[in-house]
């Protein structure tokens, strides 16, 4: 398809993919796109601005973030019907993986406005095509729960799935830098350590990095470092090498407390406490983890 101009650009909802750092990356059909759009509904216009102001286009911009989409969408809807052609962008990628634009994309849908694709950059993807993890099937979790608990239970949850797949798969997990060792460890300990992970760090930036090996080895690897730096996408080969569910590498909750009151004489409030500390978990958390424990075993 030859590049749209201000008189082929037909009203509709335009999502547009960005760079996820190399501007080289932008495509000639997203800035054509971009420059013939009526206006450009931003994650955060402070940062689609310092696009724009590159490459020279002076299309408005108005936010459209995870805090406003929805009253944004019947707004921007109801302009479109009015024969605009709104440009939808996130921060760096395709608006709609883990960033907003879905909700604007069900409404817009539901009041038969078009909504077109302008394909691009996708750190998932990106990541995956050079994780040297299988790319025949694969499974996007975007944000894995943030607390400790709901984490380790939905990473139980894939575990236990693993065994039914037919064929190996790879699961594909964004992840924050200050999380990234927590999230290792959870995997470690319910995957087993030999899983075998790719991170991809700081795609397409400057200091881009593929680290690829088992769990157990990455996650020594980054803990050594004074700083983890940059987003990141987590690789998980599935199903775990011995194509079962893994028991943890670290003892269960029941068992490590009731080390930790043998070894100290404490009571199980103590001794919840000073596992919570060891492990960088909420109290609660462990807790919760130790009243699934003995639900499983009733």
């Amino acid at each position: 398809m030859s590049g749209e101009d201000s008189t082929s650009l037909v009203p509709g909802l335009y999502l547009v993919a960005t760079p996820l750092g190399n501007l080289g990356d932008i495509t000639l059909r997203a800035l054509e796109v971009l420059r013939n759009a009526d206006r450009i509904a931003c994650e955060d216009t402070r940062q689609t601005q310092k696009l724009l102001n590159h490459f020279q286009i002076a299309t408005p911009t108005l936010s459209c973030h995870e805090h406003n989409e929805r009253q944004r969408a019947a707004e921007l809807v109801q302009a479109i019907q009015s024969g605009a052609r709104i440009a939808v962008v996130s921060d760096a990628g395709m608006p709609g993986i883990s960033d907003p634009g879905n909700i604007l994309v069900s409404q817009a849908i539901a009041a038969g406005v078009p909504v077109i694709p302008i394909p691009g950059p996708n750190a998932a993807l990106a990541a995956l095509v050079a994780s040297g993890l299988p790319t025949a099937e694969f499974h996007f979790l975007g944000f894995l729960p943030e607390r400790a608990g709901a984490r380790r239970s939905r990473l139980e949850e894939l575990a236990a799935a693993a065994v039914q797949l037919q064929s190996p798969q790879t699961i594909l997990i964004y992840e924050a830098p200050h999380r990234i060792l927590e999230t290792l460890a959870d995997l470690e300990s319910t995957w087993g350590p030999e899983t075998r992970i790719t991170i991809a760090r700081e795609l397409t930036k400057l200091h881009e990095e593929f680290l690829r090996g088992t769990v157990a080895d990455l996650r020594r690897e980054l803990a050594a470092r004074e700083r983890i730096r940059g987003e990141l996408v987590l690789l998980v080969e599935s199903p775990p090498p011995a194509a079962t569910p893994r028991q943890s590498a670290e003892p269960g909750v029941s068992a490590r407390l009731a080390h930790i009151q043998s070894q100290s004489g404490v009571d199980e409030k103590e001794a919840l406490k000073r596992l919570a500390r060891e492990r960088g978990q909420s109290k609660s958390d462990v807790y919760r983890e130790l009243q699934r424990e003995r639900a499983r075993r009733r």
